[in-house]
């Protein structure tokens, strides 16, 4: 195992080491913080992709977030209620995306100053395209005809698309905008534009509050007093300013919540909003299997407790000389900004539909009450209330999602749900249980999640049908039988709140079993037991199991839910590796022949700072350390002794 790319790491000439004391600055060329969701690229020689380049590549991951603590010399500072400049700078530019050349000698390296290293941020440039381009929704002080804006933020989960580009997916990127107390009013007296943006902002979890937003960078006074890169952040509608949002910033959290395309071979490009995918918390975003003539699907979760699983299906069939097309991003624009974007409603029996989020169809009309949609661009916008109207199925924290290229079947990872009771269990999610903490304690609702896969009538990806069942449930290996750990854990293979997920190869060198399915856990419930962990399974299919009658207990209340439960893993599943205290093991991809296998620790330590190091990973890796050091996420990779392939 090689440590390989670290929090502060320099990715530019001129850039000093990480001093790992809080003092380090100039992050815009140095990685960011909080390392997520992951893809490798093959690359030639010549910079070009290569599918089957196993030794130099570029390897391209997301900054979800950070551990602020650790960040500043003494912590963050706040002084009469307003942030430093350089501190909030620094914890913009941890965030995004990295882009860096890699390269496999004796060991795996990144090269520092690589012509492809590239930092992208919420400072970043972007554009959208598809629908909602151009729409008022979208039009602020910095882009008043709505067509490009600044930065991604919470990039948790990705898709690493056929034509070599990657999917960055914005999630919790609501609680980053300061929304004061008296917007409400000032939107409403506007006219219906205004209530609506109100019933949005209420759906999406935007309240007012006079506080900051998560780090308050809205609070900042620039030195350059033109500046806008704080005061953005502050999306309250100012009363001197026109009514469509040109001359502020109210709509700037419209510009968020979006699936974002980078070229990850091209350092000069401008990444891509792509918004016929919608606007949610998007978690991943995975491409089905791509079969000539067909349209391809890509599968996508909203990662909050009671959303949905969607999926959009290109208006155009797949084309095989696409994969080697030299412009990447308009091969994204040709998939991705023209089809039909759906959310999944599961039925108790097994069965599902593909309910279709098109304006004009059923109660997407101006005539729903709830909430009168005017166009598909409002739909696009408000692809929640959409979902609601409908009667969508509301799921366990849909997280990430990946395609198993034997079968074409969808799984999704429901990590966890504190809210869900013995009234509102499901199905699709039917445990409502106590799991009480060996240190005391306990955690309620599905505290430890599950796995549920679809599989799509016809094989194919056009399909508006589809059956279900639940591949795993997670829980400790000592929970009741019966009505928790329903997969038949034991101690090699239990585990709480899957989370990451990703099929590499076969598992074997024929590809005459299905390929290994990797999953990793951001765990709450069980880490009193193990750290997070990742897993290697080799899943079967929908309905390889049977029914089951679950009895769900939380106290005086009970009741029973009838589900559909994969085939017990056994031996098919096993525990890979745990990671350091306090981290979540996140993003994962290989090398085209396998044997190289990237791994993300993000935030170890998390719970500590500058006083309480409750972590040293990685400087412990090879050892203890003599002085406890700040923790920094970091990439992994990991090769086997014999060469051979990871997971066989």
């Amino acid at each position: 195992m090689t440590v390989l790319y670290r929090l502060g790491d320099p990715i530019g000439s001129g850039v000093g080491a990480y001093a790992n004391d809080g003092t380090d600055a100039t992050f815009s060329k140095r990685a960011g913080d909080h390392h997520d969701g992951m893809s490798y690229f093959g690359m030639s020689a010549t910079g070009t992709p290569d599918a089957n380049g196993n030794t130099r590549g570029l390897l391209v991951l997301n900054h979800e977030n950070i551990t602020q603590a650790y960040l500043h010399p003494n912590g963050p500072t706040t002084t009469a209620g307003v942030r430093p400049e350089a501190e909030a700078l620094k914890e913009m530019e941890c965030h995004g995306v990295s882009v860096i050349e890699v390269n496999r000698a004796a060991a795996w390296s990144y090269t520092t100053a690589s012509s492809f290293n590239r930092r992208i941020t919420p400072l970043t440039p972007m554009s959208f395209s598809g629908p909602v381009r151009g729409a008022d929704s979208l039009k602020t002080r910095y882009s008043p005809d709505a067509t490009t804006g600044r930065g991604t933020i919470n990039n948790c989960a990705n898709g690493t698309m056929p034509w070599h580009t990657y999917l960055t997916n914005e999630e919790n990127w609501v609680g980053y905008f300061k929304r004061e107390v008296g917007d409400a009013a000032r939107r409403a007296a506007t006219g219906p534009v205004g209530v609506k943006a109100n019933t949005s902002l209420t759906r999406y979890g935007k309240g007012e509050s006079n506080t900051g937003g998560n780090y308050g960078w809205s609070t900042v006074t620039p030195a350059d007093t033109t500046s806008t890169i704080y005061s953005r952040w502050n999306i309250t509608a100012q009363a001197s300013a026109p009514a469509d949002g040109t001359g502020d910033f109210r709509n700037e959290i419209f510009q968020y919540g979006w699936v974002v395309e980078i070229d990850p071979f091209d350092a000069a490009s401008t990444p891509r909003k792509r918004t016929a995918l919608g606007r949610m918390n998007h978690e991943g975003c995975q491409i089905g299997r791509t079969i000539a003539g067909v349209k391809p699907a890509f599968y996508m979760g909203d990662d909050a407790q009671n959303e949905y699983i969607y999926k959009f299906v290109s208006a155009t069939p797949w084309s095989a000389a696409d994969a080697t097309a030299a412009n990447r991003l308009a091969i994204g624009d040709k998939y991705l900004d023209a089809g039909t974007l759906y959310v999944a409603k599961l039925a108790a029996d097994g069965s599902g539909q593909w309910l279709p989020l098109v304006f004009g169809q059923g109660p997407l009309t101006s005539a729903n009450a709830a909430y009168p949609f005017s166009s598909q661009v409002d739909v696009l916008i408000n692809t929640r209330l959409a979902a609601d109207a409908l009667g969508a199925t509301r799921m366990d924290r849909p997280e990430w999602t990946a395609v198993n290229p034997a079968t074409g079947e969808m799984y999704c990872t429901l990590t966890n749900n504190s809210s869900r009771t013995v009234a509102t269990a499901d199905a699709p999610n039917p445990r409502a249980y106590v799991d009480p903490k060996t240190t005391g304690g306990q955690t309620t609702g599905n505290a430890n999640g599950h796995i549920i896969r679809l599989r799509e009538t016809g094989d194919t990806s056009e399909a508006t049908t589809f059956a279900w069942d639940i591949y795993a449930f997670g829980a400790g290996s000592d929970l009741d039988a019966t009505n928790i750990n329903l997969s038949g854990l034991d101690a090699t293979n239990d585990f709480s709140s899957p989370d990451g997920l990703w099929f590499g190869l076969p598992s074997n060198a024929s590809g005459t079993i299905a390929p290994v399915m990797w999953i990793e856990t951001d765990d709450g419930a069980f880490t009193d037991v193990t750290n997070c962990m990742l897993l290697a399974s080799v899943p079967g299919i929908v309905n390889d199991g049977g029914t089951r009658t679950v009895t769900n207990t939380i106290g005086a209340a009970t009741g029973s839910v009838t589900t559909r439960v994969g085939k017990a893993p056994g031996a098919a599943l096993r525990r890979f590796l745990v990671g350091p205290k306090e981290c979540e093991i996140t993003g994962i991809h290989t090398t085209p022949d396998g044997r190289s296998l990237f791994v993300n620790i993000q935030h170890p330590g998390e719970n500590g700072g500058p006083t309480n190091i409750t972590s040293s990973w990685p400087a412990n890796q090879a050892g203890a350390v003599t002085t406890p050091s700040r923790p920094r996420s970091a990439t992994i990779v990991i090769t086997k002794t014999d060469g051979g392939v990871v997971g066989l």
